[in-house]
């Protein structure tokens, strides 16, 4: 979520550079949200064979928290933190006051708001303890990598756009732990605490990223995670189809015989390993051959 708003600004500055109106960039950011929803929901009809109707992938919620990003993009910081820290406030708010009866427990698993709207849109709940409502409050992820973005691109000096990031960054992970014992950290509902915490760790690791590769020159060994980046929706709609478990088949017969001596586990472990090497190389290969899947 935060690492696709801090490539916004790149992204779409270079279109509205060479001339593309507003209006033509809206068009493209309309359809690649109604593509990622597609491809959201799809996901979930492949396991059972037919038609779902599902929300909970990360792809379906990526195109809502896409979309609100960039219609926000061109206003102002203050608006931008200020919309941010409202969506914030409304979730919290929803889920400690909002009357259904049977949901009157906010942050316990499927006895939520989130899970209330669940049954009320999908007719049911996740298995995952997920919620569909998780895209309003994780918006504010994207919309503060859209604000490092424009931190990163702007004309400050390479420190001063650090300490932007680390002081955002900190203010972040410190307020978060702070909200912890008044609302829980909680992942798979995204709580706000959840939320701001695990923003303010984007921001620091961005800023580091930034010191380590822009400005001490240290770019050599990122190669290895720009191969997978670079195909980044091909591999993991690749690996959520069956392709992790069709290159498991492949691999585990050959690990068994050549690490039976180290037992189950290790044999495993082993195959997982072998498993990610082998998804790797797939990407490497579609990297030298400049294939890139995006849309």
């Amino acid at each position: 979520m935060f690492i696709v708003g801090v490539a916004m600004p790149f992204s779409l500055g270079k279109r509205w550079q060479r001339g593309d109106s507003w209006r033509k960039t809206l068009h493209h950011a309309l359809i690649r949200s109604s593509l990622l929803l597609l491809f959201g929901w799809a996901l979930y009809c492949i396991g059972p064979g037919r038609l779902t109707f599902e929300l909970w992938n990360v792809l379906a919620q990526l195109s809502f928290t896409y979309l609100v990003a960039f219609l926000m993009m061109r206003k102002s910081t203050s608006v931008q933190l200020g919309f941010t820290l409202v969506l914030l406030i409304i979730t919290e708010l929803l889920y400690r006051l909002w009357p259904v009866a049977g949901f009157n427990q906010p942050f316990a698993p499927d006895h939520g708001f989130g899970a209330w709207v669940d049954l009320a849109i999908m007719h049911k709940l996740s298995d995952g303890h997920w919620v569909a409502f998780n895209a309003v409050p994780t918006t504010a992820h994207t919309m503060w990598g859209v604000l490092a973005g424009q931190v990163l691109m702007s004309s400050r000096a390479p420190l001063a756009k650090i300490r932007v990031l680390a002081i955002a960054g900190a203010i972040g992970v410190v307020s978060g732990y702070a909200l912890n014992p008044l609302t829980p950290i909680i992942k798979r509902i995204c709580t706000s605490s959840f939320v701001i915490v695990s923003g303010g760790w984007c921001l620091l690791a961005l800023a580091f990223s930034y010191w380590l590769i822009d400005v001490k020159g240290y770019k050599k060994w990122s190669t290895f995670f720009n191969i997978v980046g670079t195909n980044s929706l091909f591999i993991y709609l690749f690996t959520n189809t069956g392709g992790a478990e069709w290159f498991g088949k492949i691999a585990r017969p050959f690990i068994l015989g050549l690490f039976a001596w180290g037992g189950q586990l290790t044999a495993e472990i082993v195959t997982s390993l072998v498993v990610w090497g082998m998804l790797w190389y797939l990407c490497l290969w579609l990297y030298r051959n400049r294939i890139f899947i995006k849309i």
